[in-house]
């Protein structure tokens, strides 16, 4: 894998598309990627799916013939006003984390309500009131403003996917995919499942998404593809433990990591983590100002491991 290219796409993109939220932002990445995979090899689209989902991915490859589909989100979510919060393997801590912030909210907006509407001895302002600061608090974590910052999330994921595409020739049973609107319920993946809806109820997804901030790199097969004993051997044979990145394949208990690859039945979650005694995986600093952290290792390790799974998973496949 040629680190320079890494470097190179990784300086360009949190440079020249850090931020890939409103319409016209997305598009000139658009334009950009699809050139940059058509120098790699790549025979690449955007597909539109109506103004009523609004999303529009990026396709490089036959989507109706493939039966491997690497995948990224590419569009940046707006700024929370807490970080947002992931553990891959501690769901209870991911649930109870997530719940104290709604509370927290919540208890905001009544002690605001509650500070305007006592002074002004106006008991009747307070419900009201109450409805629209807690309201507004989830439409700033939704749609308020960009956050700058998003090298892990997922950028990172962007670029392993260049890098990939660079690395693994052209193969008609491969497909890689740019997914739009992940920070909207996934509108993206969910579009694309109904318009090849062949192909995403039987071929498998590996989705990358938050993979350049930690050394340990999860691999989370789905529960309908833990069955799959060449796809769990494959996935250990190409994905081999180094210096500085620890791979781990999880295919037993319970994890969740909320991304696109939920739309599809058969699919492999990707993330890379940091550790915590007590706590266990994480993913850092998302939609903070502290999502700075791009490892290009862990760029080059995805590239170079995919590229030795794909052949071998669709080898077992004939």
């Amino acid at each position: 894998m040629n680190m320079e290219s890494i470097s190179a796409w990784r300086e360009y993109l949190l440079t020249i598309h850090g931020v890939r939220k409103s319409a016209g932002e997305k598009e000139s990445f658009r334009v950009w990627v699809m050139g940059e995979l058509k120098k790699a090899g790549w025979k690449a689209h955007a597909e539109s799916y109506g103004k009523w989902n609004g999303s529009v991915n990026v396709i490089a490859g036959d989507p109706d013939k493939a039966e491997l589909f690497l995948c990224a989100h590419y569009d940046t979510g707006s700024r929370m006003l807490a970080p947002d919060f992931v553990s891959p393997t501690n769901v209870a801590a991911h649930v109870l984390y997530h719940l104290t912030i709604a509370l927290a909210l919540v208890a905001a907006a009544f002690f605001l309500s509650l500070a305007v509407s006592f002074p002004l001895d106006m008991p009747e302002l307070m419900l009201p009131l109450f409805l629209i600061l807690a309201l507004g608090m989830l439409w700033l974590s939704a749609f308020g403003p960009a956050n700058r910052e998003n090298a892990n999330g997922n950028t990172s994921g962007i670029l392993a996917l260049l890098a990939v595409a660079q690395k693994l020739p052209r193969n008609s049973r491969v497909c890689l995919v740019l997914l739009d609107n992940n920070q909207r319920n996934l509108l993206g993946a969910a579009a694309f499942k109904r318009r090849h809806a062949g192909a995403a109820d039987s071929a498998l997804f590996i989705n990358l998404d938050c993979v350049g901030d930690g050394e340990h790199l999860l691999l989370m097969p789905s529960k309908r593809s833990r069955w799959d004993e060449a796809l769990l051997e494959a996935l250990e044979t190409a994905f081999p433990p180094e210096e500085g990145l620890r791979p781990h394949l999880l295919a037993q208990g319970l994890q969740y990591c909320p991304s696109d690859h939920r739309r599809f039945p058969f699919h492999v979650a990707v993330c890379a983590c940091r550790y915590l005694a007590g706590l266990g995986y994480y993913i850092p600093h998302l939609r903070t100002r502290r999502d700075t952290v791009l490892r290009e290792e862990n760029i080059r390790y995805l590239a170079d491991s995919l590229a030795r799974f794909a052949p071998m998973y669709l080898k077992n496949r004939k």
